[in-house]
């Protein structure tokens, strides 16, 4: 991949292609803590709705020391957006613009004259034209003879339930908004994601490390004298104090739980909590209860499944 295409990758991020995609993702193995690579990469693989997208962006989550920046950025509209949407969303703002100045007026009742001569050849041609001639003969005694030994088996297309790993859409790309911070954030810790730090040769100097540790048993010196002259708190005068600030920074489930943190439950195969998850959304969004119910249905045979 030539410098001008990248750069111009990073200018348009939706216009990635299959092709780029690939050879991006051998960039990153040869340079893992290549941020813009992997960002670029990452929309590729949301573009193809590939299975390891969920797993590139947990990567790319531990080599990025800010995550803030990595979760604005897969919730940002460029990324949301394919090309095709934003090709779409262009062309509609082209027809708000086109002007309509003159208009023709097409009536159904506009006469159509018809050339005789034309009307004649084909009167004249339908003694001689027998559809009859064009069809394939059939041997329609051979076929029904065929039929019953055979047997028909009808095929009931409206009862056939969907296999619950697509109903639940395990192994498609987590869909993130901006207010999900605490889905990002709470799919990072269950999927146990530790940041990568860069590893760089360090020499140690033995008189550094000695002034270090002095440094530090003053500051704990210090941090220990402060704490002795504090004065003594009584309990059970704290105790009304501490149950008020409980009940003030208390958060309610429902306010944090997103579909999208349900499906990360599933995707962890944690299926109690996400049918908890999936009740607690349905009285959130009672509009959509009958797809949670449908939902904790596609769970529950995965449950039964995986016993």
């Amino acid at each position: 991949m030539t410098t001008s295409s990248f750069i111009h990758l990073l200018q348009h991020p939706q216009t990635v292609t299959l092709e780029q995609t690939s050879e991006l993702e051998n960039i990153i193995k040869q340079f893992p803590y290549f941020q813009s690579a992997r960002a670029v990469y990452l929309k590729g693989l949301k573009n193809q709705e590939s299975f390891k997208y969920n797993q590139e962006l947990k990567t790319t989550a531990a080599y990025t020391t800010d995550r803030s920046v990595l979760f604005d950025y897969i919730t940002s509209e460029e990324f949301v957006q394919n090309e095709i949407s934003q090709q779409i969303k262009e062309s509609t703002e082209r027809l708000k613009e086109i002007e309509v100045k003159d208009v023709e007026d097409i009536s159904v009742d506009r006469s159509v004259t018809i050339d005789d001569t034309l009307k004649k050849q084909v009167q004249d041609t339908e003694g001689v034209l027998d559809p009859a001639l064009f069809e394939r003969k059939i041997e329609i005694e051979k076929v029904a003879d065929l039929s019953r030994d055979a047997g028909v088996f009808e095929v009931d297309t409206e009862n056939i339930e969907e296999i619950p790993e697509k109903k639940l859409k395990i192994g498609a790309p987590l869909d993130f908004d901006k207010n999900e911070t605490h889905s990002f954030t709470e799919w990072l810790k269950i999927t146990s994601f530790q940041p990568i730090e860069r590893k760089e040769s360090k020499v140690k100097d033995t008189k550094t490390e000695k002034l270090k540790n002095k440094d530090k048993a003053k500051k704990f010196d210090l941090i220990d004298k402060f704490l002795a002259d504090l004065p003594k708190i009584d309990p059970s005068k704290s105790s009304s104090s501490s149950k008020n600030i409980a009940k003030k920074q208390m958060i309610k489930p429902e306010s944090l739980m997103t579909e999208t943190l349900a499906r990360i439950y599933v995707e962890q195969k944690n299926y109690e909590k996400a049918i908890q998850s999936y009740k607690i959304l349905s009285l959130k969004y009672p509009e959509k209860s009958g797809f949670f119910a449908d939902q904790i249905k596609a769970i529950k045979q995965l449950q039964e499944q995986n016993k």
